[in-house]
């Protein structure tokens, strides 16, 4: 009998990356008729604990006519397994995960993403002609499509789980009822498409790429955190997310299945995250952003204009919200040396006034399982390199987490 689990995650992704992902898929398109030409993945989501999800190109063979598809599989818990336009696909031999397979945009977890992806039926729906692009696709968990209006504004349809979207519209407008710039909530569908308007002003992450002399660093900085104080008391009776360090153990998982070679390592600063996260001070429960990073922040000049990506709003620890900036930040000259040639200095800046404002260990443990969570999704699956990303993001993870430890063992000598 096969039980889905993290530990069992990394076969999954084996087959649905590898060569039997053409079973696979074959399989679900036989009862139609149907035969599979070719294919290719597109894209690989991993939860950890939580399933993998993967998208392919593929070609279709109708009656000896092709058609190029999107097609997606999933090992992952669904809440309607019978929902139209899904094949459950059993394991040959009764061993191994039970896959659902479905055609872009028939998501069985995201009844409203057929509409956000077709501009007639979105068009229909708000009442003015539009033009729809999809944005990003995480199979059965989210989508953001950028629409486009006739006066040429912006907005953005938001699909979730009709379940989660109330919750998301209301993070929004708590946050813009006390006056936090965050994007306004301007329609809610019970098929769970929330249609957003645009932020203004310019990704966080570009004057990263530019630059910032020690002062306009230490200018923004303070800006970060001044927003993050705003966040309304409110917040806190919102439920808890857990925080990205919470899961590490879960990421060491993912880390490893893009690193096998690195388990160990990935295991030992999970432990690691684990020990210092409960030996040191995690200050007072306070309304924390949950997901604050430079790609949620738009700045105009040194101040913030729009907070973004409000899903995770709540109770939380202000040491999470500044290690998961430092943490997505520390990795950006990895993911992109080119890019970010003026980093370190920044770094150095705002590490020292984040310490500042929270234990020291606390901040760097936590920083340290936030690299740990983006290991895995240092994998490409166009064909560019992406291994030394990878390895230098765990390297990462280690030395924060030998910097905590440090400050840890500098405090039990005194």
């Amino acid at each position: 009998m096969y039980h889905s689990s993290a530990s069992r995650e990394p076969e999954e992704i084996a087959l649905l990356t590898g060569a039997r992902a053409a079973s696979v898929l074959s399989a679900a398109l036989a009862p139609a008729g149907q035969g599979l030409a070719s294919w290719e993945v597109h894209s690989v989501h991993h939860r950890p604990g939580a399933g993998v999800s993967v998208g392919y190109t593929a070609v279709v063979v109708t009656n000896g006519r092709s058609t190029t598809e999107y097609l997606c599989a999933t090992t992952a818990h669904l809440t309607n397994p019978s929902a139209p336009g899904l094949t459950r696909v059993a394991p040959t031999g009764g061993n191994g995960p039970v896959v659902y397979v479905w055609r872009h945009p028939a998501d069985p977890e995201l009844p409203g993403l057929a509409v956000a992806c077709t501009p007639a039926l979105l068009s229909a729906r708000v009442g003015a002609q539009i033009k729809a692009t999809m944005v990003a696709y995480r199979p059965t968990s989210r989508a953001v499509v950028r629409t486009t209006f006739p006066d040429k504004s912006v907005a953005y349809a938001k699909v979730l789980r009709p379940h989660q979207a109330p919750g998301f519209a209301q993070r929004h407008r708590m946050l813009t009822g006390a006056g936090v710039p965050a994007p306004e909530v301007l329609r809610e569908d019970p098929d769970g498409l929330v249609l957003l308007s645009a932020g203004t002003g310019a990704d966080l992450s570009g004057m990263l790429a530019r630059g910032m002399t020690k002062e306009k660093a230490a200018r923004v900085f303070q800006a970060l955190v001044d927003l993050l104080d705003s966040l309304p008391h409110s917040a806190l009776q919102l439920p808890v997310h857990p925080a990205w360090s919470d899961r590490a153990r879960h990421y060491a998982h993912a880390a490893a299945t893009v690193l096998p070679e690195s388990a160990a390592r990935a295991r030992a600063v999970a432990d690691g995250v684990d020990h210092l996260m409960k030996h040191s001070d995690a200050g007072p429960l306070i309304p924390v952003h949950g997901d604050f990073y430079e790609a949620n922040v738009l700045m105009k000049d040194d101040r913030v204009s729009c907070l973004l990506d409000v899903d995770a709003l709540g109770p939380g620890y202000r040491a999470d919200d500044l290690a998961c900036l430092l943490g997505h930040v520390s990795v950006l000259d990895h993911m992109a040396p080119d890019s970010y040639p003026h980093l370190r200095p920044i770094m150095k800046t705002w590490t020292r006034m984040a310490e500042r404002l929270v234990d020291p260990v606390a901040l760097r443990a936590r920083c340290a399982g936030v690299v740990l969570s983006l290991v895995a999704g240092a994998r490409r699956e166009d064909g560019g390199p992406w291994r030394a990303d990878a390895e230098g993001r765990l390297a990462r993870a280690e030395s924060w987490l030998a910097q905590a430890r440090e400050i840890q063992a500098r405090r039990g000598a005194h």
